[in-house]
């Protein structure tokens, strides 16, 4: 699936203590359910670095004694054609739950060998949520995010990075993704409602 874009060491860790910063001083999404909840949306088009910047973060906020939740977008997508589906079950399964005070959270995953809906697996929910991926930052996600940081990179480098970790699997599918994203950021303009905007190499 789309974006595990690497950039230079320095450069993603750089902007992964940037959004550590802003999430942890970041207001909680649900006063008064659970105390400490927070979500960190990393959205932005294919190959832009989403998946690296969310792992560091993730990783960074642990080794701090933080209870984190991490959830890709990948994990959902129902197809090259789920982008919207996507959307839908992130917010039905995991943000909406997450914000609620809930314990856990249900990540519906996709077989993408199989073609078909995978394991149905229930995530416990700590007191940070990091999600990553297109459309996690859509309208409808909005009122149960923190941050909405936004990535990007240059067109050559996006596709250059996502198609060196899958090529053959991505290859054929690329255009057709490229237009989901190009709909639905052109609906959502979710560049310009973020709270901070990382460029990467």
């Amino acid at each position: 699936m789309p974006d595990q874009g690497e950039a230079t060491p320095s450069v993603l860790t750089e902007a992964a203590d940037q959004l550590v910063r802003l999430l942890l001083a970041a207001p909680e999404v649900a006063p008064g359910l659970v105390p400490g909840r927070r979500v960190l949306a990393v959205e932005g088009r294919s190959g832009a670095g989403k998946s690296a910047i969310a792992r560091i973060v993730h990783d960074r906020l642990t080794a701090e004694g933080w209870p984190v939740t991490a959830v890709s977008m990948d994990e959902l997508y129902p197809g090259w054609d789920g982008l919207e589906a996507g959307v839908d079950l992130l917010l039905d399964g995991v943000l909406v739950p997450f914000t609620r005070g809930a314990p856990e959270v249900l990540v519906r995953r996709w077989d993408w060998q199989g073609g078909r809906p995978g394991a149905v697996e229930h995530r416990a929910a700590g007191r940070l949520l990091v999600v990553e991926g297109v459309g996690c930052g859509a309208r409808r996600c909005a009122p149960h995010l923190s941050v909405l940081a936004w990535l990007e990179a240059p067109d050559a480098a996006r596709k250059a990075r996502a198609l060196a970790r899958d090529g053959r699997a991505y290859a054929p599918h690329w255009d057709r993704w490229a237009a989901q994203e190009v709909e639905h950021y052109d609906r959502q303009r979710t560049r310009e409602r973020s709270d901070t905007i990382l460029v990467l190499p």
